[in-house]
């Protein structure tokens, strides 16, 4: 079993992505909005408004003509004067246009409709926006709230390994990233805004285009890519197409956070629409298809997920690392040895086993808090965690201000330093 280096152990996963603004601003519907929150009219397009609105479900009742537009929230009209009805510019060029802008945007804020939270964070940030659906049974009677909130979870962890699985992407195509680039990839995640999934059925996430956009076109490729490597897999039983498919960001990653999206659901689906006032991207359809999976694809991207993990091939590297725990089982001979990653590989920590003399080195190097740099092949069955085939060893002379700071790190952590070096 190979498990990623930033998993915890006790099954829970660290967020990767912020928390939806609902999720901590107090009760919601109905509560209006401080007015730091609303959008700055000046700054609003119409036209990007508008297509917000409707891309949203708002319904457009007419309105004069060249002038505004008369907008009415999703779902069934409500009593007469009870429901939320905006005006909307279709232009700046009118003296009242700010003024209009500024009660629809302050009427969105104080609006019940659940949409009209996104439509205001579209605004604010221009996103993309990405939606994940799942169709899972209706719970059983008396069982709703845990049938929601289990169904909540799995889908939020699943979107959030397909985001990963996207950022992933964008640092490099390969079948299988193990533990490697996961650091710059959460840091790309750390803008998204991810909305709650009511009854586990429904997600949102709002990608902002700087610097999100590269993620969520990467995201839009593989995604297509995997699903037309299955079509071809259940049509031929070949799977000549995921190995193609890699080339457009499809992954081991990838394939696995698709299963997890699926399984336990009669089907699921991706939906990705651009930010109105950044446009599509270059190359990407102005309105992409979803893209849906179901049970019966499982099998294939299982599969295709094992293939990508047996194929990828181990990497040969020249690490630069500082070592940060010592193990051996006697007081002579080879021993394991930590290293947190510097330099040389996009890992955090790697382990590797060193012969008694190289063992040595690496203990007189963090006595006096100086890294090693070590040559050897990243060997993808540990999820690229593990260095084999090591040689030269050597110390590495640092600046004063490396050099203190990893002194600190030893004395802070000396009870985890176990018997560090022998001999001289």
């Amino acid at each position: 079993m190979h498990r990623p280096m930033d998993e915890y152990t006790d099954g829970a996963i660290p967020p990767a992505t912020r928390p939806h603004p609902a999720e901590s601003a107090g009760p919601w519907p109905g509560a209006p909005r401080p007015p730091g929150d609303i959008p700055d009219p000046a700054r609003v397009d119409p036209a990007v408004l508008g297509t917000l609105l409707g891309r949203h479900g708002w319904q457009r009742q007419g309105g004069a003509a060249g002038r505004y537009s008369r907008w009415t929230p999703p779902g069934p009209p409500g009593p007469p004067g009870g429901g939320t009805s905006l005006l909307v510019p279709d232009t700046t060029a009118f003296p009242d246009s700010e003024d209009l802008l500024g009660e629809a945007l302050t009427a969105l804020a104080r609006s019940a409709a659940p949409s009209a939270r996104e439509v205001l964070i579209s605004l604010a940030v221009p996103s993309d926006e990405i939606r994940w659906w799942r169709e899972v049974p209706e719970p059983v009677a008396g069982a709703a709230g845990a049938a929601g909130w289990t169904g909540a979870e799995h889908l939020h962890t699943a979107a959030r390994q397909i985001l990963l699985a996207g950022a992933l992407a964008v640092r490099g195509n390969t079948g299988y990233h193990g533990a490697r680039h996961r650091r710059r990839a959460r840091a790309a995640l750390e803008g998204i805004l991810v909305g709650p999934a009511p009854g586990g059925r429904e997600l949102a996430a709002f990608v902002p285009v700087e610097p999100g956009r590269a993620v969520a076109v990467r995201l839009y490729q593989a995604l297509h890519a995997t699903r037309e490597a299955v079509d071809y897999q259940r049509a031929t039983g070949g799977f000549e197409a995921f190995d193609t498919a890699v080339e457009a960001g499809v992954s081991r990653e990838l394939t696995e956070a698709v299963v997890a999206l699926v399984r336990g659901s009669e089907g699921a689906g991706i939906a990705l629409e651009w930010a109105p006032a950044a446009g599509a991207p270059a190359g990407c359809p102005a309105r992409p298809e979803p893209v849906e999976f179901s049970p019966g694809d499982l099998p294939a991207l299982r599969r295709a997920g094992a293939r990508y993990l047996r194929d990828e091939p181990a990497v040969t590297v020249r690490i630069t690392g500082a070592v940060v725990r010592m193990r051996r089982p006697a007081p002579r001979g080879a021993g394991i040895v930590r290293l947190r990653v510097l330099a040389g590989a996009e890992v955090s920590h790697v382990r590797l086993e060193l012969d008694e003399e190289a063992y040595r080195i690496a203990g007189h190097a963090h006595l006096v808090g100086l890294p090693i740099r070590v040559e050897g092949r990243l060997e993808s069955r540990g999820g690229f965690r593990r260095l084999t085939r090591t040689s030269h060893v050597v110390p590495v002379q640092v600046d004063e201000a490396e050099r203190d700071r990893l002194m600190k790190s030893l004395q802070e952590n000396v009870d985890q330093f176990e018997e560090a070096c022998t001999g001289e």
